[in-house]
């Protein structure tokens, strides 16, 4: 890259706080450390106050609107910011800013240089849809955030692949630090998330949608062999979806067996806290943190074996994969990591060691960088 440090834009819909969020703030401190001015444009949200402790500027600007009026207005304030602050590179994560930082870049006299972060298989069963979803890819460099979305660009879209840098997703081991989290703090969660007496704490975290598999691990609970263990589901969701699976847990007779804990901050210790975390998507995860993030914690984890677990997950080593939306498949595997606690504590053991070796938040953003300073070094 050149001397003169590049100015860069980062572009997402809002600041939530999913992976695309909060790689996106990651980012953001990133850049501040290593002294690059840098902007965020978004609708703002929760994790505005942690990339304001970044020291990047946010720009309140609602670039997730789809509508194409919209996508054009905000392609028209995103050239005037282009120009008024000299930005050499912008970095969208998300389909409608896409959208309107490509046509910004157009428009804008400075005519700086476009990057994407593929971040998810978007819905591309139609002609139109994969029309849309081509503006990831009208950048000389694009960055998947998995093999797995890595091979969805090749085979779906016929892109490169030598145009493609793989960045997988990574985990704040600063944040994520099983040795911060001591005995009486694990048994204080555990009894307040309802497994006592040394019953097996199993926890799911992640948003409560019908998508996240939530009902087949309900299923499975009671179908399995083991009945010791306690259930913490962890996240928020729609009330349609959580009244469901409270209708599901009551007709299994579970009620007094799992916990729904709502949406919680102490997310590290819960998974320190845990015997098993689990990953029940029916549909693959681009990549899916929560994996790396319990496995960090020394938590072994079940998922489902499509998408990014895959990659995250070493079946029989770190923990196990099962079939989507298999509620006999996944008991089982509950029964069998259950019914050896010496076998459970070293994979959770190996867990760790393979996410440190692979996953962690600084190789993920020093791969990302690398794609700055390849898109710099493009003549496209």
């Amino acid at each position: 890259m050149n001397k003169a440090q590049p100015r860069i834009l980062q572009l997402l819909p809002a600041l939530g706080d999913g992976g695309v969020e909060r790689g996106t703030v990651e980012m953001a401190g990133y850049l501040s450390l290593r002294k690059i001015e840098n902007w965020v444009a978004s609708a703002g949200g929760p994790l505005l106050e942690a990339l304001a402790a970044t020291d990047a500027h946010h720009i309140a600007l609602d670039v997730g609107r789809k509508s194409p009026f919209t996508i054009l207005a905000n392609a028209k304030k995103l050239a005037r910011i282009i120009d008024e602050n000299g930005i050499d590179i912008v970095h969208a994560r998300s389909r409608a800013p896409a959208w309107a930082g490509w046509l910004a870049c157009r428009l804008a006299r400075r005519k700086p240089r476009f990057l994407t972060t593929f971040h998810g298989v978007y819905s591309h069963g139609n002609g139109l849809k994969r029309a849309y979803n081509r503006v990831m890819l009208k950048a000389p460099i694009v960055v998947a955030n998995s093999a797995f979305i890595r091979d969805h660009i090749i085979s779906v879209y016929g892109f490169p692949a030598e145009r493609i840098i793989l960045s997988p997703r990574g985990v704040d081991t600063a944040l994520f630090d099983p040795a911060k989290v001591g005995e009486e703090q694990r048994s204080k969660l555990r009894e307040e998330l309802g497994a006592k007496n040394g019953a097996p704490l199993v926890t799911i975290v992640g948003r409560i949608t019908d998508w996240k598999g939530h009902r087949y691990l309900v299923e499975a609970l009671a179908l399995s062999s083991n009945r010791a263990w306690h259930l913490a589901i962890v996240g928020s969701g729609s009330d349609s979806v959580i009244a469901e699976i409270k209708a599901l847990v009551a007709d299994r007779d579970l009620g007094d067996r799992v916990t729904i804990a709502g949406s919680r901050r102490d997310i590290p210790a819960i998974m320190a806290a845990s015997d098993l975390v689990i990953s029940t998507s029916t549909r693959p995860e681009a990549f899916g943190r929560v994996a790396i993030e319990a496995e960090v914690m020394g938590t072994p984890v079940i998922a489902t074996a499509h998408g990014g677990s895959l990659e995250t997950v070493i079946d029989g080593e770190t923990g196990f994969l099962v079939a989507p939306a298999d509620a006999g498949a996944l008991a089982e595997a509950i029964d069998a990591a259950l019914a050896d606690p010496a076998r459970l504590k070293a994979m959770g053991q190996a867990a760790r060691q393979h996410v440190l070796a692979n996953f962690t938040v600084e190789m993920m953003l020093e791969k990302e960088f690398s794609a700055y300073e390849a898109v710099m070094a493009d003549p496209r």
